[in-house]
């Protein structure tokens, strides 16, 4: 191992009657109650600073990829632990350990009584302290994440996709395969037995599942929010649901407390999004923030939405430095007392996603921008009125919300990443404002606009990918299973076939309409091992190209 050093240097929205009014809470096993929660500050990462940690210590090889396509050096200062000794010296002083973090080298502690914090400020370690949750409660907030899902039908069912040019990426075979994607959310109540999750569970998509909350493996519990949200990005329901990333993979991560509002619950989000980063996220898709709380001392203000105030934002921030793409909702306050966007949507680094309806108008309760020192959030916006969701088997309609634009935006960049995958979260982040239809006259409503996908994913291929000087080329060739085909330019019509050694046509597809310079074929992942003839004709060529496929042993 290599010796390493460093110096210390939501949605508002309505309840669900239709289905949730008879569920039962989940029954957790009992544990006292602790009403106050502190966030301690640490100064530095005590011996931990000249302990000897490879990458593989401390991270999984995908997020070691992931950095390392970004030049970020992997390990760095931010992924060593926090020191145990410093936490242990602080139970013994009889508050019990919730969560840590090691990006902002703090550790939330819990007691069942207040707790002198200049005990705590006594601590040579130690260099501030907040408390992040009291016993102060006006449960304004707790049903935040309620949600109403209606029978409405005003636009099709594919019109969150259509609406940013998302078909020809569909169409084109990317679907977000191979992208992981953590989405931080209250809970995924009926995500294991819903119909249009099945191909998700089928194929084993759901990664990893963890509840900060509650600190557990179970998140099937609690609330149907995510549930909706994932079926935005994964669900598959024909004429019903079309997700924006069908073939992605998933870490479904709880991290709200659905019974109050503290900022306790940013400590949460903040261990959702580490572990996110050391599993190896692509994206972090987030229909979730905070603003005002149940004790209202805690409360936020608006200048603090800078980007670098908020404990949440400040990890978000980190988040994106990791190489994670971070959307995030902008929220739902314009009709509401806060009306602007919440945290941690005010990060530079961070894909605020505001909600217009399917006449490309911006909806109500969208949040307002711009961030306090003035950046124009949000960043895009994409269908969030009447959005096609499944929270559970009964209830398939329409949902409101910047919490179901998020994942439409999350879903396009998955399959954006799948097409080219060496492009980085600023360049997504770059091309979607570049693309939207308000690049040059953003405003504090819709920020950038509605983004074409289309012309973002040309953008990124014009970037990375090598372009044929006047022949299409295939790779990878052997296979074991898909192929990508890639143009020297863009075409408005091709014919694919496959044909068997023996001379037999086994498929045939014509494209009236794909996505930039490339076309993803799958046929051939069942297909016996062998020799296939692609025959490609586009803009008055025919190219042949002899595939040989493999079994795929992984």
């Amino acid at each position: 191992m290599k010796e390493f050093n460093f110096p210390v240097r939501y949605c508002v929205i309505i309840l669900n009657t239709l289905v949730l009014s008879f569920s039962t809470p989940y029954m957790y096993a009992q544990e006292p109650v602790f009403p106050y929660f502190y966030r301690i500050y640490l100064k530095d990462k005590g011996a931990n600073i000249n302990s000897k940690y490879s990458a593989s210590d401390l991270l999984s090889s995908r997020a070691v990829n992931r950095r390392q396509k970004a030049g970020i050096q992997a390990p760095d200062f931010s992924d060593l632990p926090v020191y145990k000794s410093y936490l242990d010296q602080i139970s013994y002083l009889g508050l019990k350990l919730h969560t840590t973090s090691k990006w902002m080298n703090t550790a939330l502690f819990k007691s069942q009584s207040a707790f002198d914090i200049k005990i705590l400020l006594n601590l040579p370690f130690v260099s501030d302290v907040k408390i992040v949750k009291t016993t102060g409660r006006k449960s304004k907030f707790n049903d935040k994440l309620n949600f109403t899902v209606e029978q409405a039908d005003i636009h099709s069912y594919d019109r969150p996709v259509s609406m940013v040019n998302g078909q020809p990426m569909l169409d084109s075979g990317y679907d977000g395969r191979n992208v992981l994607i953590a989405i931080l959310d209250g809970g995924f109540m009926n995500a294991d037995n819903i119909s249009s999750l099945r191909g998700l569970r089928s194929r084993k998509g759901i990664k990893k599942t963890y509840d900060f909350v509650n600190k557990t493996d179970s998140v099937y519990n609690s609330s149907s929010h995510g549930t909706a949200v994932l079926s935005v990005i994964s669900g598959n329901l024909p004429g019903q649901i079309e997700g924006t990333a069908p073939g992605a993979d998933f870490l479904l991560l709880k991290t709200e407390d659905v019974n109050s509002e503290f900022p306790c619950e940013e400590d949460y989000w903040v261990a959702g999004a580490e572990f996110a980063d050391s599993s190896g996220a692509d994206i972090i898709s987030s229909s979730l923030g905070y603003f005002n709380f149940d004790d209202p001392a805690l409360n936020y203000k608006y200048s603090d939405l800078d980007g670098k105030t908020a404990f949440i934002t400040i990890a978000a921030e980190l988040a994106a430095s990791k190489g994670i793409l971070v959307v995030n909702s902008a929220g739902n306050e314009r009709t509401l007392e806060w009306k602007r966007i919440i945290f941690p949507s005010d990060g530079d680094s961070v894909l605020a996603v505001g909600a217009v309806d399917g006449n490309n108008i911006i909806s109500d309760f969208s949040s307002a921008g711009p961030s306090a020192d003035g950046r124009i959030k949000p960043d895009n916006v994409a269908m969030g009125v009447s959005v096609p969701v499944q929270s559970s088997e009964n209830s398939i309609g329409r949902a409101s919300g910047t919490s179901f634009s998020c994942p439409v935006l999350s879903g396009m960049a998955a399959c954006l990443l799948q097409a080219v995958p060496k492009a980085l979260n600023s360049d997504i982040i770059n091309a979607l404002h570049s693309s939207a239809d308000r690049y040059n006259y953003p405003d504090s409503l819709y920020g950038y606009g509605i983004p074409n996908i289309v012309l973002v994913l040309a953008r990124l291929q014009n970037k990375y990918i090598r372009i044929p000087d006047n022949r299409s080329i295939v790779s990878p060739n052997p296979t074991t299973g898909d192929i990508e085909i890639i143009f020297p330019s863009p075409t408005q019509k091709v014919t694919v076939e496959i044909i068997s050694i023996t001379g037999k046509l086994i498929f045939r597809r014509d494209f009236a309409d794909y996505a930039g310079r490339t076309i993803i074929l799958t046929e051939l992942r069942n297909r016996e091992q062998g020799v296939y003839l692609l025959r490609v004709i586009y803009d008055g060529k025919t190219d042949v190209h002899k595939i040989i496929k493999l079994t795929d042993r992984s």
